[in-house]
């Protein structure tokens, strides 16, 4: 009886062995896979598009919609004169100073994403918050914007305003948000770089929505 117990467990891992249609699926993997029955392949097909540097929740102190723009003093090249009335496009909001090396380091990359998507529906704000006395006067904001070739509206934010209230304390120059079309930060970078994560997040917003 043992003898054909043996034999009957020897035949089984055999068959297991030689067998290539595995019902586990391999994943080369570090992190734990879970397999929903409930997921359809389209729903699978969504979450694998989406860029990983798309926030499903606000950063910060910021709210599920953004707080608007308080304290705003005037803007510069702009027939808007709120956030408010670019809801249902996506706008590209980023804090910076002309007077500051890392802000003036980013123009070129907002240039090229500005001229890639201005036409699809992207709108980009440049949030003016000074941070020296010379960054104040609003005929210096003008001249900075000619000579650093910054099309996009610019809001002048002297009093620093909208600077602390979008990102509390500690703030930063340069700071840039992604919202979506329902008013939702879906974005949030620190300072130079990350430019290809940002293009991913315009991107997919304009053509996928909220």
């Amino acid at each position: 009886m043992h003898i054909v117990l043996v034999a009957i467990l020897a035949v089984g891992l055999i068959a297991v062995v030689l067998n290539p249609k595995r019902s586990t699926p391999v994943v080369d993997s570090d992190e734990p896979v879970t397999v929903s029955s409930a997921a359809s392949v389209s729903d699978t097909v969504a979450e694998a598009s989406a860029p990983t540097a798309l926030l499903a929740d606000p950063p910060g102190v910021l709210a599920d919609v953004h707080p608007g723009l308080p304290g705003i003093d005037g803007w510069l090249q702009s027939e808007v004169q709120s956030l408010e009335e670019l809801r249902g496009q996506v706008v590209v909001v980023e804090f910076w100073t002309f007077g500051c090396y890392n802000c003036k380091n980013r123009i070129p990359y907002t240039q090229d994403l500005y001229a890639a998507y201005q036409s699809q529906g992207l709108e980009i704000v440049g949030i003016h918050s000074p941070e020296f006395s010379y960054e104040e006067d609003p005929d210096n904001v003008t001249q900075a914007l000619a000579d650093l070739g910054v099309t996009w509206p610019v809001a002048l934010d002297t009093n620093r305003l909208s600077f602390r209230r979008w990102q509390g304390s500690p703030a930063y120059w340069p700071r840039t948000y992604v919202i979506d079309q329902e008013g939702q930060v879906r974005h949030d970078h620190i300072g130079e770089g990350a430019y290809e994560e940002l293009e991913e997040v315009v991107a997919y917003l304009l053509a996928e929505g909220p």
